[in-house]
């Protein structure tokens, strides 16, 4: 592996993780309640939540995702990484359809092919 690869591997950890936590939260969210009506209650609920372990893996892939972010950031200009991290909508497109059988629309389709282009331009720009 060369050390450029290595280099682009943060950022490709960043997208990976991020995705993982995206998908995990919304599946393993569907096995609880509506959320409550009542502002103290919803408090209650989230924070009760944040303690099943799946969905605590979720948030334990944004930190680790966060510190993949971090090792990127002292590889590459923020203006060259950044737009890497439009392909969490490509992907959690895709994987959410796959996985939760979530629909892909022709517009959905449409508007993250136009994030893939926007995406190639700016990362050779």
């Amino acid at each position: 592996m060369t050390h450029r690869t290595l280099d682009y591997s943060y950022i490709l950890a960043t997208v990976c993780f991020t995705v993982y936590g995206q998908l995990i939260i919304k599946w393993r969210i569907t096995s609880f309640p509506a959320l409550p009506l009542d502002f103290f209650e919803k408090i209650r609920f989230l924070i009760s939540i944040i303690f099943d372990p799946i969905i605590f893996s979720g948030f334990f892939a944004a930190f680790i995702a966060s510190l993949a972010w971090m090792a990127a950031m002292t590889k590459f200009d923020l203006s060259h990484a950044y737009p890497f991290m439009s392909l969490n909508f490509v992907v959690v497109l895709l994987l959410s359809g796959y996985f939760l059988g979530e629909p892909i629309s022709w517009g959905k389709s449409l508007g993250v092919g136009f994030i893939v282009l926007g995406t190639v331009l700016a990362s050779r720009g």
